[in-house]
């Protein structure tokens, strides 16, 4: 049948790929195996013990067992796990804590989430935002405070899409704004070298549960705070989310204990991998840029093409060579369409275990790709022939 070819040659294509997607990670065998299950067809409205339909009670037990899980491997009180993305865990939380209607985040060009600004505009929330020092290449924090003082609103979005350097939590947080920290792409890396915000100050973290954290697509929301915390989770059902695709909760319970197992390992990977990788871009005359700072403190990269042809051009030609990434937008950029930049992940090559020496190697094949991506295809699908074994996780 038409969708059974489709998903084949999907699969067969990605297996076959160096996927560099900064947003995208892949599960284990166990955790694929779970992710279809009864749970698909049913409804669970409401929280554990007090749902608005029959027929709940083991739900009722998973969602205990993988709220509970993320509170010991993440060392927090509460968790929220109803969140079926990233951004729907913001709306919550912005939803929850909004007083005035005034938030403060890092700005679109220098990496916010569509969320933090356009999605925030959804809720009624005008934005503004915090001035970014390209030398330091994060949040200008004397600027940022003056900012604050006279703005005054209702919280801070720190964290970002395009994310190299920790955002700074702690400063902003004494301000005695709150903070709210999106995690997204960084939830994984909590495990290992980048600090929990929530320890640092922040009032709540947000993040997506398929990012440097490799379980299935959802959102989840921890935080400290009992007080905040209430006021959120009261908000997602009903007021954000109805069901909340109860079956991926098993997969996601999967992950958490992987990563109690695995999580710190595979955390200092991904960021000694993308380290690796930036550095052997430079090299070959890459402009990978934030070289004074090492270029990177995350699973992430970024590299100003505009002397390639641009964001757009060198995303497509390297597509053409089983090379997939984004173009994306650097703080000095004003066109989203055709930026002049290009977005780096490592986490999923990493999971398939991956390391530094075939971040030299991915390099090379990407310099090369750029006058021949037909003939580098070749090469891509050999060298990925031999990390097919996802790493990191159960049978």
């Amino acid at each position: 049948m038409k969708v059974e070819e489709i998903i084949r040659k999907q699969e067969e294509w990605r297996s076959h790929s160096i996927n560099l997607i900064a947003s995208e990670n892949v599960m284990s065998e166990r955790a694929k195996r779970v992710y279809v299950n009864d749970f698909m067809h049913r409804y669970a409205e409401g929280k554990p013990g007090k749902r608005y339909y029959q027929g709940t009670r083991f739900i009722d037990e998973l969602e205990v067992y993988v709220t509970e899980l993320f509170k010991e491997v993440f060392n927090v009180k509460h968790a929220d796990v109803r969140p079926i993305s990233g951004v729907t865990a913001n709306f919550s939380t912005f939803f929850a804590m909004k007083k005035r209607g005034l938030l403060a985040n890092v700005g679109l060009p220098s990496g916010a989430h569509i969320s933090h600004e356009l999605g925030a505009e959804v809720l009624c929330f005008d934005t503004i935002s915090l001035p970014f020092d390209l030398e330091r290449w994060n949040v200008d924090v004397d600027k940022a405070r003056k900012l604050l003082e006279e703005k005054e609103p209702d919280f801070v979005v720190l964290g970002a899409s395009l994310y190299l350097f920790p955002h700074p939590v702690k400063e902003i947080a004494e301000t005695g704004i709150p903070v709210v920290h999106d995690s997204a792409h960084v939830l994984g890396l909590h495990l290992g070298p980048f600090k929990n915000p929530l320890k640092e100050g922040a009032t709540v973290v947000t993040a997506s549960t398929h990012k440097t954290f490799p379980g299935p697509q959802g959102g989840v929301i921890l935080s400290d705070d009992e007080e905040t915390f209430k006021k959120i989770y009261k908000t997602t059902f009903p007021y954000i989310v109805s069901n909340h695709h109860l079956h991926r909760l098993a997969s996601l319970a999967v992950t958490l204990e992987e990563m109690k197992e695995f999580g710190r390992e595979y955390a200092n990977q991904i960021v000694r991998n993308a380290k690796a990788l930036a550095e052997a871009l430079y090299t070959r005359g890459w402009n990978v840029v934030a070289e004074d700072l090492g270029f990177t403190k995350t699973h992430q990269i970024a590299v100003d093409v505009k002397d390639k042809g641009g964001g757009k051009k060198v995303a497509e030609t390297l597509e053409k060579a089983n090379i997939i990434l984004n173009k994306n937008m650097l703080p000095w950029d004003k066109d989203p369409k055709d930026p002049s930049g290009i977005r780096i992940g490592v986490q999923e090559m990493t999971r398939f275990g991956m390391k530094e020496g075939e971040m030299d190697y991915i390099a090379e094949l990407m310099t090369k790709a750029l006058k021949d991506p037909e003939g580098v295809r070749r090469e891509v699908i050999a060298f990925r022939s031999d990390y097919q074994e996802v790493r990191y996780g159960f049978d």
